[in-house]
């Protein structure tokens, strides 16, 4: 996929990433075997950034096979139905203390004083922590509510006459 496309994908989901900060990802454990893990996320603009401990089993299989999925998406009801489907590369950095955007994701989510106790239990836990930094390569924004759906959805509809 383009950069470009990418771009506009990433553009029309905005609405999405900026009412969640939770998704699942999916990648190839050391075993070989296919994982989805639910992970809280900080979408900087460029990049998907989740956090783990530095000693979480997935951070030796992402080393080892960093390419990865991710899946976002909200709507309690078929017509506020959206999903976010990225595959990319992940790129995995040990860093001293907590990873800031793992911070910032919680406080997307929390008042000034619950994200700060966080903040504080956080630091006290956690001596290093895995960055994983996911860069898109391939995106697809649905929003089905609005009539954004995969293209064999439409073609279907289109063969019925709906």
């Amino acid at each position: 996929m383009e950069q470009h496309d990418v771009d506009t994908e990433l553009a029309a989901a905005r609405e999405l990433l900026d009412s969640t900060s939770a998704g699942h990802l999916a990648y190839t454990a050391e075993d070989g075997t296919p994982r989805v893990v639910t992970v809280g996320f900080f979408w900087t603009g460029e990049q998907f950034v989740t956090s783990t401990a530095a000693t979480a089993p997935k951070v030796a299989a992402l080393s080892a096979r960093p390419d990865v999925a991710l899946a976002v998406d909200a709507g309690g009801r078929p017509e506020q139905a959206r999903a976010l489907s990225v595959r990319g590369r992940a790129d995995i950095r040990i860093v001293e203390g907590v990873v800031e955007e793992y911070l910032a994701a919680a406080r997307r989510s929390m008042d000034a004083e619950p994200a700060a106790q966080f903040a504080q239990n956080c630091r006290a836990l956690y001596d290093r922590m895995a960055r994983i930094a996911i860069t898109p390569r391939w995106v697809r924004y649905y929003d089905f509510g609005a009539g954004r759906v995969p293209r064999f959805l439409q073609e279907l509809a289109e063969r019925s006459g709906r």
